[in-house]
């Protein structure tokens, strides 16, 4: 069986997967993932909206050590893959950062188009694959 690391945070397994913001009702911020009060202004405002499931790359880097806790991956220090991670901007609605599918940095550009997609993570205790989201180029 499959599970996202965060259901929450996207619509997974719905046929259209987005991510899942925040839109504060009282000055229109929208932030990812929802949280409690708005970090603009302080209200607790917030309606679920579904993301674009594109957009462009604005900065990345490659994580070329194994993450600290709460890190969920099945990884150990000699099976680490290096990994990119990028600043997505999500149409004009905000910036998402996360994993990238590609991780050389010579096939990636400043303002590439991605779209959003999943990627295993690892294995839960109860023998869940996890997965969590990613962005890969178009």
């Amino acid at each position: 069986m499959q599970r996202m690391i965060a259901p929450e945070i996207s619509t997974w397994p719905d046929s259209d997967f987005r991510l899942v913001g925040g839109s504060c009702g009282d000055c229109g911020a929208t932030v990812f993932p929802v949280q409690e009060l708005c970090p603009r202004c302080s209200r607790p405002a917030f309606g679920a909206v579904n993301l674009p499931a594109e957009g462009v790359l604005v900065s990345w880097t490659t994580q070329g050590f194994l993450p600290g806790a709460p890190y969920l991956g099945n990884e150990t220090a000699k099976t680490f893959v290096p990994f990119g991670v990028g600043l997505v901007q999500l149409g004009d609605v905000i910036r998402v950062e996360g994993r990238l599918t590609e991780n050389e940095p010579q096939k990636l550009q400043f303002g590439m188009r991605v779209g959003l997609t999943t990627v295993p993570l690892g294995t839960d205790a109860d023998g869940n694959d996890v997965l969590t989201f990613a962005f890969r180029p178009l």
